[in-house]
C-alpha cells in the first residue's frame, strides 16, 4: 500500500464501520490522505462487529421482493418471529414503506440480482485478495453456505432460488441428508434437506474491522474518535469545504458518508439530500464453547437464523426490528432465535445460552433493499456509501474500491446506476 503522496486528494470520511473503513483503506491505496471521524469512542460497538460475519454471492434477491410485504404482516403478529415494526408516528417510517412496497416487483428484482451478484462476486474477490495481505488475518473460510430447511415446502422454496443462482453464473445445489453429513460431519442436523451455496465464505468480523483499521493507521491515515459531525461548511454549487465537528473542522477535497443507520441524520445537514433509510435492528449471541461446532456456515431457512464458527466459538444471529435508533435488547425476539436452534442442531440445548452476553446492532435498510453507492447530484465532492442492510460486511472490500475510485475520477468498473444516493 502507498501512502499519500502529493497529488493525492483529501479525503474526509464520516463513518468508522466496515464501510467507512474499507473506504478509508482503498482511498490510501490510491494515494490520498485519509481522515477517517467516527462518532463513537474506540471502544465502540457498531454494527460491524457483531454480525453474522458472512459473504454471500447467494444473497443476490434484495430485502424488497415479491411477497415481502404480505409476509412481513403476518410476522408482526407473533412477538418472536424474524420480522418487526414497532408502530410508530413517522413520516420518515410510512415513506419507506411505500417505497419497499413499490420496489417490491418481480421486474424490479430482475433488474437489481445481476448488480447485487456484480458487487458481490468482486467483494468476494477483494476478501481472497486481502486475506493474502500482510498484516491482515480475519479467518477467512472458503466452504460455502448451507441453507438448512426443515421442511419440504421450504426446500421446493430454495430450489427455485439455485436455479436463478446458476442462471445468474452463482453456485448452488440442492443437497440430501447423506450429502449433508459428508460437507459436514461434525454437527447433527435434524433438517429435511439444503442448499449449498459454495461461494459464500465466512470470517471474523472483529478481526477484519481491528485489522483495517491498523492498516490505516499503518499507512498514514487517521482516525479521530468520538468526532460526531455537527454541520458542514459549501461553498457555491453545494461543494463541501469542511466538516464541523464540536472540537474542530475538517477541511476535505471529497467527503465521504459512511454512517449506517445514522445516514438520514448526516444527510439531513445537507440542502437537498435525504436519504431514505430505516435501522433494522438484529441481535447475536456467540457461544464460546459450545457442544457441537460445525465447520460451515448456516441459515436456517424457516426460522431464519444465521450460524457461523468463528474460531472456537459459534454465533447465532436474526432478526429484523424497525424501531428507529434503539439499541434496547428485546427479549421475546432473542427467545424467537435462541428457541429454534435445537430444532435444527438437536446436540443444543436452551441452557447453552443461557449465561451468554446478548449483542444488538442497527442494520442501515434502504426501500429497495440495494445500498446507496456514488456521488450526491447537489455536491459534486461528496460520495455516499450507505444503505447496505444485512449486507455491510460482505459488499464493504467492493464499496470501499468503487468509492476510492470515484473520488479518483476513475471508472469504478462497475454500473452503479440503480445505487444512486438521489434515487429517493
Amino acid at each position: 500500500m502507498s501512502s499519500s503522496s502529493s497529488s493525492g486528494k483529501e479525503i474526509v470520511i464520516i463513518g468508522g464501520g466496515v464501510i467507512g473503513l474499507s473506504v478509508a483503506y482503498q482511498c490510501l491505496n490510491r494515494g490520498h490522505g485519509v481522515t477517517v471521524l467516527e462518532r463513537g469512542p474506540d471502544t465502540r460497538d457498531c454494527c460491524s462487529l457483531g454480525n453474522a460475519g458472512m459473504v454471500v454471492p447467494s444473497h443476490f434477491v434484495p430485502l424488497a421482493a415479491p411477497g415481502m410485504m404480505a409476509k412481513g404482516l403476518r410476522w408482526m403478529l407473533d412477538p418472536a418471529s424474524p420480522f418487526y415494526v414497532r408502530p410508530r408516528i413517522s413520516w420518515d417510517l410510512m415513506a419507506w414503506g411505500w417505497r419497499f412496497y413499490r420496489a417490491s416487483t418481480a421486474s424490479r428484482v430482475r433488474a437489481a440480482a445481476p448488480v447485487l451478484r456484480d458487487l458481490s462476486l468482486r467483494s468476494r474477490q477483494l476478501f481472497e485478495q486481502l486475506n493474502s495481505t500482510d498484516g491482515f488475518d480475519f479467518g477467512l473460510v472458503q466452504r460455502g453456505l448451507l441453507m438448512l430447511c426443515k421442511t419440504a415446502a421450504m426446500l421446493e422454496e430454495e430450489a427455485e432460488i439455485v436455479a436463478q443462482a446458476n442462471e445468474l453464473g452463482v453456485e448452488a445445489k440442492v443437497l440430501g441428508l447423506d450429502d449433508l453429513a459428508a460437507i459436514d460431519p461434525r454437527i447433527q442436523m435434524n433438517v429435511h434437506g439444503a442448499v449449498h451455496f459454495s461461494q459464500d465464505c465466512h470470517l471474523s468480523p472483529n478481526r477484519f474491522v481491528a485489522n483495517l483499521q491498523q492498516a490505516i493507521l499503518d499507512n498514514g491515515g487517521d482516525i479521530i474518535w468520538d468526532a460526531e459531525v455537527t454541520g458542514f461548511k459549501t461553498a457555491s454549487g453545494g461543494r463541501i469545504e469542511s466538516i464541523e465537528t464540536k472540537e474542530r473542522s475538517f477541511i476535505c477535497d471529497e467527503c465521504v458518508v459512511a454512517t449506517g443507520a445514522w445516514s438520514p441524520v448526516v444527510a439531513r445537514m445537507l440542502p437537498g439530500l435525504r436519504l431514505s433509510v430505516q435501522a433494522g435492528k438484529g441481535y447475536s449471541i456467540t457461544v464460546d464453547s459450545p457442544p457441537a461446532l460445525p465447520e460451515l456456515c448456516s441459515i436456517l431457512c424457516e426460522a431464519k437464523v444465521a450460524v457461523t464458527p468463528m474460531g472456537n466459538s459459534l454465533r447465532f444471529g436474526g432478526t429484523m426490528e424497525i424501531a428507529g435508533l434503539d439499541q434496547s435488547i428485546n427479549r421475546r425476539r432473542v427467545e424467537g432465535i435462541l428457541k429454534a436452534i435445537p430444532q435444527y442442531f438437536p446436540q443444543f440445548e436452551d441452557c447453552d445460552f443461557s449465561s451468554e452476553p446478548v449483542w444488538s446492532g442497527l442494520r442501515p435498510c434502504t426501500p429497495d433493499g440495494l445500498p446507496y453507492i456514488g456521488r450526491s447530484r447537489g455536491h459534486a465532492n461528496l460520495c455516499v456509501a450507505a444503505g447496505h442492510g444485512m449486507l455491510g460486511l460482505s459488499l464493504a472490500p467492493v464499496t470501499g474500491e468503487a468509492v476510492a475510485a470515484i473520488v479518483s475520477d476513475d471508472d469504478p468498473g462497475l454500473d452503479l446506476r440503480l445505487l444512486a444516493p438521489d434515487r429517493y
